[in-house]
């Protein structure tokens, strides 16, 4: 059975497409009083700057809705407040609103899944008292809905007064999810004598992580730009899925001419790997990683010819006789597609490569080489 490289490239495309298409919205809500930084932390963590001026789009007078076509993220942003009681009453009251609107609607897609508190370490390094109990109000309400609340200590530039506003934070044993301080952005000092590093924002990643649905994980590694170890991390577990789901497949050894029943499966690890990365992908990238790894004969790929050419290169196999594929044998060219597919996403996502370079000779050699080597290691 062979299927045509341009077929196979316009299934893995479409898969892609819908798998971003169909990924869950990932609702968040940023808010702090004036001043703390929230935009800068919110475009420091997430692709395409979601709180620049002109995105945000009024949801009512004290919050704000940022989101662009086709990308999975909501954050709903509190302009900066001061603590007035009129002011913290409203914002409070926005907040749970939200809360109550997504949880009726029982739409994962509208509910509020986490909420981000951001207190400045800069200052007096202490938590405010009116901070305290408009907190306490919103997590003892937050609580009864199962929104997690973290709070994030942004502008932490000395960690020793960061780690003295934590322990204050958490010697009042709030119901909240975790106290996390980060420095969103570098930060020059005495005109550039010293920098101040970004830090701790893969921590708040992860703490955030913990905190959602399971069904939104893929939804946030996609969106977030600070942790390739926990894009990585991701993509693994999506090869070791559909490795398994190889291994099901050719548990009663297929023939050569069989071997497009992989394909399903390859293509859907393709497209959650792609998902998880965040990364734009077109046909011609596509047609680079089909035509260097799965092999091409003439028009056509996973023919005998294709097939047999790839299990030469795994040591112990492609001297075993009788023109079957195993189950464990399909699990290692899955296995290796997908490794192969995920160090070409390092490299895109490290900017070591272009898209312009996967099209020509070179991106070809690239994950030629990665693929075969993936091979020889099984």
């Amino acid at each position: 059975m062979d299927i045509s490289l341009n077929d196979l490239v316009n299934q893995c495309f479409k898969a892609i497409q819908d798998r971003i298409r169909n990924l869950r919205n990932f609702n968040i809500v940023v808010t702090g009083k004036t001043g703390v930084g929230k935009s800068t932390l919110i475009n420091s963590m997430f692709h395409g700057n979601m709180a620049d001026t002109g995105i945000g789009e009024p949801v009512t007078k004290e919050i704000q809705k940022h989101s662009k076509p086709g990308c999975p993220l909501v954050i709903y942003d509190t302009p900066g407040f001061e603590l007035t009681k009129g002011q913290t009453e409203n914002v409070k009251r926005d907040i749970l609103k939200l809360i109550e609107t997504g949880v009726e609607s029982r739409d994962v897609n509208q509910m509020i899944h986490c909420i981000w508190y951001c207190v400045s370490v800069t200052g007096d390094r202490t938590f405010d008292g009116g901070e305290l109990e408009w907190i306490k109000d919103l997590t003892s309400s937050t609580a009864k809905t199962k929104v997690p609340v973290i709070v994030v200590l942004t502008k932490a530039y000395d960690m020793d007064d960061a780690k003295v506003m934590k322990n204050q934070i958490n010697a009042y044993n709030l119901p909240i999810a975790k106290v996390v301080p980060v420095v969103a952005q570098d930060k020059s000092f005495n005109g550039g004598a010293y920098i101040v590093r970004a830090c701790n924002l893969e921590i708040l990643l992860q703490v955030t992580s913990q905190c959602i649905p399971e069904e939104l994980l893929d939804t946030l590694q996609h969106v977030q730009k600070v942790s390739l170890s926990e894009k990585k991390n991701r993509a693994h577990a999506a090869v070791a899925t559909a490795a398994a789901a190889a291994v099901a497949t050719g548990a009663s050894p297929i023939p050569f001419s069989d071997a497009a029943l992989l394909i399903p499966t390859q293509v859907t690890m393709i497209a959650s790997i792609t998902a998880i990365f965040g990364i734009e992908i077109n046909k011609g990238i596509l047609t680079a990683l089909v035509s260097s790894t799965l092999g091409s004969a003439g028009a056509t790929v996973l023919g005998k010819t294709a097939v047999s050419n790839i299990l030469k290169l795994i040591p112990g196999v492609g001297t075993v006789a009788g023109a079957v594929i195993s189950g464990s044998t399909a699990g290692v060219i899955t296995t290796a597609l997908g490794e192969a597919y995920i160090l070409l996403m390092e490299k895109m996502f490290l900017g070591e490569i272009s898209a312009q370079d996967l099209e020509g000779e070179r991106g070809r050699q690239i994950i030629s080489e990665a693929f075969k080597q993936r091979l020889k290691k099984r």
